[in-house]
């Protein structure tokens, strides 16, 4: 999700409207997700890189997300939707901490869509834990070199109780991938929006699912 400064600058507004006006296209995306029988969908809202921002808008844009974390439970419950997280999570402000905690226990019987918040994330860090993992294991004595594996390390990466995305969705028009899922997307297709986040809505992202759809997914083979 990108572009919501830009969105703001372009108007006149202070950054932290633009993030608010992308908490609604949040809103909306996972509404027509759901609908339309999306089974997984991870929302890049906090990257480990983000922490270098000003901090002023560091602390804005974590009381916003401790706000939608409180907010959202009754519509997430309404639409059958359980929230996760994955990133370094403790990197978190503990009051965003506990309320994240509070949301997923609110929603962990829902058995519809899973909404997984990536939050504190970066995958190269993602990669070097898991394999920091493995490592671990092998000097344990619990498995040998030789038992490392692409399943292996899939099973230590944060998503491992996840499947693979099949579609990545870039808005804002940059043509980068940000330290996102890098092991996770090797196979899934790149759809590149324009708009900016706070423009992307239901409408939006049903073109981008249709651009999906009209591609040819061969995985190497013919």
């Amino acid at each position: 999700m990108d572009g919501n400064g830009r969105w703001a600058k372009e108007r006149g507004l202070p950054r932290i409207e633009g993030h608010r006006q992308g908490v609604e296209s949040v809103r909306d995306v996972v509404r027509t997700a759901g609908k339309i029988g999306v089974g997984y969908l991870t929302l890049y809202a906090f990257s480990a890189e983000n922490w270098s921002r000003p901090r002023l808008e560091v602390s804005a844009l974590m009381r916003l997300l401790e706000k939608y974390l409180h907010d959202e439970i009754d519509e997430l419950n309404e639409n059958n939707v359980r929230l996760e997280a994955i990133g370094c999570l403790k990197d978190l402000p503990e009051r965003v901490q506990k309320q994240l905690q509070k949301t997923r226990q609110a929603t962990a019987q829902n058995d519809g869509m899973v909404l997984v918040l990536a939050l504190s994330y970066g995958s190269r860090r993602e990669i070097t834990d898991a394999v920091r993992d493995c490592a671990r294991l092998v000097k344990e004595g619990k498995i040998a070199v030789s038992d490392i594996n692409e399943t292996l390390i899939s099973n230590h990466l944060y998503t491992h109780s996840y499947p693979d995305p099949d579609l990545l969705i870039r808005t804002s028009g940059e043509m980068r991938i940000s330290n996102f899922l890098l092991w996770q997307i090797s196979y899934a297709e790149l759809v590149v929006a324009p708009a900016l986040w706070p423009d992307f809505r239901k409408d939006q992202f049903l073109g981008a699912i249709s651009e999906y759809g009209r591609r040819d997914r061969r995985f190497g083979g013919i």
